[in-house]
């Protein structure tokens, strides 16, 4: 995991270089991958949070996303990376994806840790992807279910 993670940092900082991006964490599941990961940049950078609801205690997207926690930074003409735990259907992070760029931010890229491209259920240009996965639902690394088994410090399928 922790490899994966130097080489996002790397890509970023390489990427990002002489920008100060803001840092979008997509609160709750993205606090530890996102914790990791700027310990690991070697540029300026922000971080921001927001966080919506979208799963309601099942671990199926029950496509109602709910903003619960806004941005406190003006992100116009900034250059954001969304910072995300895992792509499911999508239909969550296109919610924010869309609410962000009426803000009118200079670039809008999206990282996640894990993606899941086979549930895929709308289009959304992911530009750092750090694994693949199947359909499983997963937790550990920040990501829960219920609000447990966020403090596993590695990610296991739910059985």
């Amino acid at each position: 995991m922790q490899k994966k993670v130097k080489e996002l940092a790397k890509k970023i900082s390489s990427d990002y270089k002489d920008k100060n991006p803001v840092l979008v964490g997509i609160l709750k599941g993205s606090f530890v991958f996102l914790s990791d990961l700027v310990r690991e940049l070697d540029i300026l950078h922000e971080i921001d949070f927001i966080s919506v609801a979208s799963y309601g205690g099942e671990t199926e997207a029950t496509g109602v996303v709910r903003l619960l926690k806004d941005l406190s930074s003006n992100i116009k003409d900034r250059e954001v990376i969304i910072v995300e735990d895992i792509v499911d259907t999508g239909l969550t992070l296109n919610y924010i994806r869309n609410n962000l760029l009426t803000r009118n931010p200079k670039s809008l890229e999206i990282l996640t840790l894990l993606d899941k491209k086979e549930r895929r259920k709308v289009k959304l240009p992911l530009k750092y992807v750090g694994f693949s996965l199947p359909k499983d639902f997963v937790v550990g690394y920040g990501l829960d279910y219920n609000e447990q088994y966020r403090n596993l410090p590695f990610i296991a399928k739910m059985i």
